[in-house]
């Protein structure tokens, strides 16, 4: 018997799919294809993908080619696998002409034509053709420009725009979002949305009676990494959760940004809290906020630090522009720690630590742009669904708010 094996990942599986895994077929007696998950794609660089590693695996199978269906889910392992199933013959498309030579060693390598004329990227391309207009000038904007061109179908433009992406000065944002919204325009706005809970709340009703999709920019919240570490840190891998300590902090010139009023509560507080609403919720018991405070108005902070008191746990959040600490992220259980290096938010890597440090674990995953081209993925996504992802819910989001509308209205604050 004549065993064959092929990889990719069969998004949105098309007719130069199939015509692959025919003649892939035909060059034995049995075929195995290999799907690639979706975290293995991310470190391939591919992050545009439409379909869940399921739905990918069920549509291959349903063709009724191959004999046997695998995932593929780290590098190298196609040696692996040519050496467990005893494999003879290893196949690709002729894109890939000379990549997998090296795997002639094992077996032999064969490159088919791929059918000219169709790909997955394309397709995607046609499917979602999204503009967004850039709102705002700042250096995330650009960021975000730059991101853009890693997404297929989405370009950065003012013409025919359906979509904004909110980058102004945060006493702006609510305005701006009730205009583009009645205007039939979907929304990314970099957090936060509102200075209040009550307009973070009615800025997510107006979305949902005009159809449009409003989401909340907090890169951070899109990553691999943090996906992952708030999943393990929720599944009990430390115990019960009692503390959450967060740091983020960074040196600027604050002549523009107290002008701007992009203040340390405003630019850090939503990433700092993301962690603390994420793991222990948004209703805490008590809140208290100390700041130190760079301007007459009592507006823009140079540092702030806030508690929050849960009924079974606590958390504490440091931010500023006007000065520098670690940036790390610590997650305090019962039975371990979860310890995120600095700058956490931006992380790639991350361990779980026990009292018995061979128990230790390290997680390492694949960030590409900082996590801003991910976020624009699940935007357009979004879009493309009808319905706003999961991974900033609103009432994280009204919670983020109504903790940075405390600071404006001066609630539960002491001044140093």
């Amino acid at each position: 018997m004549v065993k064959v094996i092929t990889y990719g990942s069969y998004d949105m599986l098309h007719y130069g799919h199939i015509r692959l895994l025919e003649r892939a077929k035909a060059l034995g007696d049995y075929l195995i294809v290999g799907v690639t998950s979706d975290d293995y794609d991310k470190t391939r660089g591919k992050i545009n993908l439409q379909q869940s590693l399921m739905e990918r695996i069920e549509a291959v199978r349903a063709t009724g080619i191959p004999d046997e269906v695998i995932v593929e889910e780290y590098e190298g392992q196609k040696i692996d696998d040519i050496r467990r199933y005893n494999i003879d013959i290893f196949t690709v498309g002729s894109d890939w002409e000379g990549y997998f030579d090296y795997l002639g060693e094992y077996c032999k390598v064969i490159y088919l034509p791929r059918t000219e004329g169709v790909s997955s990227s394309e397709i995607r391309a046609e499917k979602r053709h999204l503009t967004i207009r850039i709102i705002g000038e700042s250096a995330i904007g650009n960021k975000f420009k730059s991101e853009c061109k890693y997404v297929n179908g989405v370009d950065v433009g003012e013409e025919n725009a359906s979509a904004y992406y909110l980058v102004s000065a945060p006493d702006r944002h609510y305005d701006q979002i009730v205009d583009a919204i009645t205007a039939g325009k979907h929304v990314l706005c970099e957090a936060p949305i509102a200075l209040s809970a009550e307009k973070c709340a009615n800025a997510y009703q107006l979305a949902k009676e005009k159809g449009c999709i409003l989401m909340e920019g907090i890169k951070t919240a899109y990553s691999t990494a943090y996906s992952r570490l708030i999943l393990l840190a929720k599944t009990g891998k430390i115990g019960d959760i009692l503390s959450v300590d967060v740091t983020c902090t960074s040196m600027k010139y604050l002549g523009d940004e107290i002008e701007n009023n992009w203040n340390s509560i405003c630019a850090w507080g939503p990433t700092a809290m993301l962690p603390v609403f994420h793991l222990l919720g948004t209703k805490y018991v008590k809140k208290s906020i100390v700041s130190h405070i760079l301007d007459d108005n009592k507006n823009f902070d140079g540092f702030t630090k806030i508690d929050f008191i849960y009924k079974n746990a606590v958390a504490s959040i440091k931010v500023g522009k006007g000065a520098k600490s670690e940036g790390e992220l610590i997650i305090t259980g019962t039975k371990g720690y979860i310890y995120v290096p600095a700058p956490w938010w931006k992380t790639d890597y991350f361990e779980i630590r026990y009292e018995n440090a061979s128990d230790n674990r390290r997680y390492f995953y694949q960030l590409d742009g900082e996590g801003i081209r991910y976020e624009i993925v699940a935007f357009t996504k979004a879009i493309e669904d009808g319905k706003k992802d999961l991974y900033i819910s609103e009432e994280v989001s009204e919670a983020i708010s109504g903790v940075i509308g405390a600071f404006y209205d001066k609630e539960d604050i002491i001044y140093i």
